[in-house]
C-alpha cells in the first residue's frame, strides 16, 4: 500500500522505520507538526519524524492545521491507500479522514478502551496498572473510540518510568502497526468495535499535575514521580524554588518523618510522606544540572527540620 505516515515525537520513529523497511508498503510522505522552538538556545527545530523523513528523502508535510486546504489538496494528490498514525499531536477533521481508501490507522499506547487520550502511558504508570499495551484502531471522529484491529500487551515493571515503558511500547507497537497494515492490505484483517465498558481517559499531564503531594501515601508519591519522568518532570518546592525530582525508592522502615520532612545523612536523603518515607534519587535545582540528592543537600546546607513542598 501507498502510505502517508503521520507522527511527531521520537516515540513514533520505530514505527516509521519499520514501515520504511517493509517490502509490502511504500511510505511516500510524512505528516508532522510544524517546527517548534526548543532547547536552551530556543532555536526552531524540526520534529524527530520530520528529520528522519528528510534523511530518507521523503516528502514532509507540516500543516499548521490538518484542515488547511493546501494540505488537503496535497494529500488528495498523493492519494495514499492508508495513513498510519503514531503520536501525531493534532485532531484530524473528517475531510482528511475520508481521503485514504483504508482510512487513518492509529497506534495508541494502551489497551483500548482504557486510557483514551494524549498521555496513556503516564496515566497507566501513575494509576499503578500492572499490565498495559498498545492497540491499532481505525480513527473516527470520537476520542480514540474507533474499531480495533489488534493489540499487544506489556508488563509494567515496579521501577518503570513512563519513559522506560514508552520506549518498549514504541518498538513492540511498531511491529503491531506493520502487521496491522499487512492485514489491511491483504484484506484479511477486520476492525472490531471497542467494548462499551472499561473506558478511562488519559488527558495531557500538566506541570501542575506533576507537583508532588507529600501528604499522599509513599506508593502514590512513587507512582506520580515515575509517571511524570521524563516529562513533564515531577517537582516540589524548597526555599520557594522548584526542585525537580527523579525516581525515588520506597523506605517502609522509616515512619518517623512527617509529610515533606527531610532526613539528611552523609549519602542519603529521606523524605516523609503520608505513610512511610521515600529515599530521594537524583534531583535538579532550578538552573542547575541533575545531581544525587545527598550532593544537593550538602551544597544547600539545609537547616534542621527542613521540609519539601
Amino acid at each position: 500500500m501507498r502510505l502517508v505516515f503521520a507522527g511527531t515525537p521520537e516515540a513514533a520513529l520505530p514505527a516509521l522505520d519499520a514501515l520504511l523497511a517493509s517490502d509490502r508498503h511504500e511510505v511516500v510522505a510524512v505528516v508532522t507538526r510544524p517546527d517548534a522552538v526548543a532547547g536552551r538556545g530556543r532555536k526552531l527545530l524540526a520534529s524527530p519524524v520530520a528529520e528522519r523523513a528528510a534523511e530518507a528523502g521523503i516528502e514532509v508535510l507540516k500543516p499548521a492545521r490538518p484542515r488547511d486546504e493546501d494540505f488537503l489538496t496535497r494529500l488528495r494528490e498523493i492519494a495514499p491507500d492508508c495513513c498510519p498514525v503514531v503520536a501525531y499531536g493534532a485532531l484530524l477533521p473528517k475531510v482528511a479522514l475520508d481521503v485514504p481508501a483504508h482510512g487513518w490507522v492509529n497506534l495508541h499506547f494502551s489497551l483500548l478502551p482504557a486510557w483514551r487520550g494524549a498521555a496513556p502511558v503516564q496515566h497507566a504508570v501513575m494509576a499503578g496498572d500492572e499490565v498495559t499495551g498498545a492497540s491499532t484502531f481505525l480513527i473516527e471522529q470520537g476520542l480514540d473510540s474507533g474499531p480495533v484491529y489488534g493489540v499487544i500487551t506489556e508488563e509494567i515493571r515496579p521501577t518503570d518510568t513512563s519513559g522506560d515503558l514508552l520506549t518498549r511500547l514504541s518498538h513492540s507497537g511498531a511491529r503491531l502497526l506493520a502487521a496491522t497494515l499487512d492485514g489491511i492490505g491483504s484484506g484479511e484483517l477486520v476492525a472490531r468495535p471497542q467494548p462499551a465498558e472499561g473506558v478511562t481517559l488519559a488527558p495531557k499531564i500538566t506541570v501542575e499535575d506533576a507537583a508532588v503531594d507529600w501528604t499522599a501515601p509513599a506508593l502514590r508519591v512513587d507512582r506520580v514521580i515515575r509517571g511524570c519522568t521524563p516529562a513533564p518532570g515531577a517537582w516540589t518546592l524548597t526555599g520557594g524554588e522548584r526542585l525537580k525530582l527523579g525516581p525515588v525508592t520506597l523506605a517502609p522502615d522509616r515512619t518517623d518523618l512527617a509529610p515533606g520532612e527531610l532526613s539528611v545523612a552523609k549519602n542519603t536523603v529521606h523524605v516523609g510522606t503520608g505513610s512511610h518515607a521515600v529515599l530521594l534519587g537524583d534531583v535538579q535545582p532550578q538552573g542547575k544540572k541533575a545531581m544525587p540528592a545527598a550532593a544537593w543537600a550538602r551544597g544547600t546546607r539545609l537547616p534542621a527540620g527542613s521540609r519539601l513542598g
